[in-house]
């Protein structure tokens, strides 16, 4: 049992000695932030002083008369009614024996019985992803990481929109430029897509077609043909790109799939209790539920509006077993939270069936100033550019070190800094570092009983790592990737300052050195599975 899980409960029989009956998590245990007041803290004595009629601090010295001794040196009652505890070293340290017993599973959370699809990225396969697809890409996989280990069940899903007007204006803009190639004369669509990835997917079908190509410009059923090999060859590079970004997604959804057995009819058949027609249209009345205002889902020319084939598709998502969707969108999505929860209500869905993670802007900074082109194209600054640029690592750690729903500054300059002021540099050196350690004395065993740590560095590290199930906790809870980020960060601190302050390998002192050899091995242990859970390396030299 962790330290603190091991107080809860301590204190939870102290209080049931009381005749007081308190769920265990509603007890709160901290980390002492001075360690002259003790390396714990609980405040369960000024929350609940009520239910004995008792002032806080006495309710606290009565806690201290009753609590099960074992494992703590000491209790001090201080201020208006704060428990501290000091405990005995062996409650710290035995957290190393338990990390070297679980590894890589070290912080993993039990099995949770249920399934999630995590939806992200989504972008349509008419272009090269972008850096805001970067973003919403590292978070998406970053919560998909977190909630793996935390023990669910998780899908990754792209939902591909291959069945609106966007991919009608991919396939006339590759058949102008494929005019272009050509030397004939040509004129790309105002409304399609005129940037030079586009012009290279027009060339790779040029070579493919070869001879036949100024025979193929005059079927009619050519265009088709362009949808489909367009369509094909974008989302190939999309599927390239975020595997080198270091994600691969388990389904591919259609939406052109989904609606060629009449899904979307079905669909509005089903509604049809909660529809009614205003000057033409057909809305669907979602403020019975949770919307503010009820939306259109079919309009007056009769075509359907993107809501409409969005309901279906989570219905469908639903339909398959998953106890909750989680779809991580842009900031621009925020009016779509309610609508969609609505629509899901009139299935019968709880409105908890589906989160929705908002991923607010990015901005590109270089030389302290921002910037939003491609130096290569001139069109928007693209997530295969940025990898090549800063490299993956640092490309996912910075987008995901800050809250989704937080605009961010990406400074390019700092993200290639090897120096402490790069946070993911800062965090990979420490692992790095320990590597080094235990390299230089591998002819040294290493006493997993860490009997021999005193210094208050070493127990600050000890501690630091006792927190990483809570921090893998709270970060899947809240579905808050920066969470484990910002975990690293203190680990790494503390990495460094006990590097600093304690002589690791000292043959004149093997019992110390032992000692400290494991708490090196427990932490590289614990820094890569951190990393790992935020899709970041762990080198060993660097």
């Amino acid at each position: 049992m962790e330290v603190k899980e091991l107080l809860k409960t301590k204190i939870k029989d102290a209080l049931n000695k009381l005749g007081v009956d308190l769920d265990i998590n509603q007890i709160d245990i901290e980390n002492s932030k001075d360690p002259t007041h003790g390396d714990y803290a609980s405040n369960v004595a000024l929350k609940n002083a009520r239910l004995v009629k008792k002032p806080p601090v006495e309710l606290a010295k009565m806690i201290e008369k009753e609590i099960d001794m074992d494992g703590i040196d000491k209790i001090e009652i201080a201020g208006p009614g704060f428990i501290n505890f000091y405990m005995a070293k062996g409650s710290i340290t035995g957290v190393i024996k338990k990390i070297f017993e679980r590894g890589d599973d070290f912080g993993r959370g039990e099995k949770k019985n249920c399934k999630v699809n995590v939806e992200f990225v989504s972008a349509n396969p008419t272009g090269d992803l972008h850096v805001g697809h970067a973003r919403g890409a590292a978070i998406g996989d970053s919560i998909s990481r977190i909630l793996e280990f935390d023990g669910y069940d998780v899908t990754r899903e792209y939902y591909i929109n291959d069945a609106g007007n966007q991919i009608d204006h991919l396939a006339e803009s590759i058949l102008e430029r494929l005019k272009e190639a050509l030397g004939m004369p040509f004129d790309l669509p105002a409304d399609g897509y005129h940037g030079e990835d586009v012009r290279l997917v027009a060339l790779a079908i040029k070579d493919e077609l070869g001879d036949r190509l100024p025979e193929c410009l005059k079927e009619e059923g050519f265009i088709e043909e362009l949808k489909l090999k367009g369509m094909e060859l974008e989302l190939e590079k999309i599927r390239i790109d975020l595997k080198t970004y270091g994600i691969v997604f388990d389904v591919f959804s259609s939406e052109k799939a989904m609606r060629a057995n009449g899904a979307v009819e079905k669909e509005i058949e089903y509604l049809s209790d909660h529809i009614y027609v205003d000057d033409g249209a057909k809305y669907l009345r979602t403020t019975d539920f949770l919307d503010d205002k009820d939306r259109v889902i079919v309009k007056r020319d009769g075509s359907y509006t993107y809501f409409l084939p969005d309901i279906v598709y989570h219905v469908n998502k639903l339909s398959r077993g998953f106890d909750k969707l989680i779809d991580v969108l842009g900031a621009d999505h925020h009016g779509y939270i309610n609508r969609m929860k609505s629509a899901l209500m009139m299935h019968g869905y709880s409105s908890d069936a589906l989160e929705i993670e908002l991923i607010q802007m990015v901005r590109m900074m270089r030389d302290g100033e921002e910037f939003k082109l491609s130096k290569r194209t001139g069109n928007g600054y693209t997530l295969r550019e940025l990898c090549e640029d800063v490299g993956v690592d640092a490309a996912r750690y910075f987008f995901v070190m800050r809250a989704a729903s937080g605009h961010l500054d990406f400074d390019l300059d700092l993200a290639v800094k090897q120096s402490s002021d790069n946070p993911v540099y800062y965090a990979q050196y420490a692992h790095a570092r320990l590597c080094a350690v235990l390299e230089k004395a591998e002819d040294i065993s290493l006493d997993v009983s860490c009997s021999h740590l005193s210094e208050q560095s070493e127990l600050d590290l000890v501690k630091q790592l006792s927190l990483f199930p809570d921090a893998v906790k709270s970060a899947s809870k809240e579905r808050a990737p920066y969470k484990i980020t910002n975990y690293i960060h203190d680990v790494a601190e503390k990495v460094h300052s006990f590097y600093t302050e304690c002589r690791v390998i000292d043959r004149d002192n093997i019992e110390v050195t032992s000692s400290r050899l494991a708490l090196c091995q427990a932490t590289k242990i614990v820094l890569k599975n951190a990393l790992h859970l935020v899709g970041v390396s762990a080198p060993e030299h660097m």
